[in-house]
């Protein structure tokens, strides 16, 4: 009978522990893709590079999900012609609470890959993040948190 003594406070100092890990919130990061070979730095800020589809969302952490205040988004993508132009580049900051909205053209194919947008983000004490978004045919709005890891 001893060991049953023994074990049933072992047990429940395992079931808070893993109820309390449970408690901790984390958001899965996202996945990263490919820059491409057209990336530039330095795109003029704005929110806007033409009209028909919108992204919106949060930048996050990943450790915790909290917002990133003044997270740096970069966009760049094709024309509806699937050519990549500097009309089809931005820069945006998060606002405080890591929101963003970010409206463009609908991107064309570029020769053997399906429309997409690249963007890369960053993030004080975070890793930079590259990926791209696939909006799918005749979507016009995007939902999409982007979630850095710590560095």
């Amino acid at each position: 009978m001893r060991p049953l003594v023994i074990l049933l406070p072992v047990l429940a100092l395992l079931a808070s522990a893993t109820l309390l890990h449970a408690a901790q919130p984390s958001c899965m990061p996202t996945r990263a893709d490919s820059e491409g070979p057209f990336y530039k730095a330095n795109a003029p800020e704005r929110s806007r590079t033409g009209k028909g589809l919108v992204v919106t969302g949060t930048v996050r952490s990943a450790s915790d999900c909290a917002p990133l205040a003044d997270a740096r988004i970069e966009w760049w993508s094709a024309n509806a012609r699937g050519e990549y132009s500097d009309e089809h580049r931005a820069t945006q900051v998060a606002d405080r609470q890591g929101r963003f909205r970010y409206e463009t053209d609908i991107p064309g194919r570029y020769p053997g890959r399906p429309p997409h947008l690249h963007v890369r983000v960053t993030a004080s004490g975070h890793r930079p993040l590259v990926t791209q978004i696939y909006p799918k045919p005749g979507q016009e709005l995007i939902k999409f948190d982007f979630v850095l890891v710590r560095e």
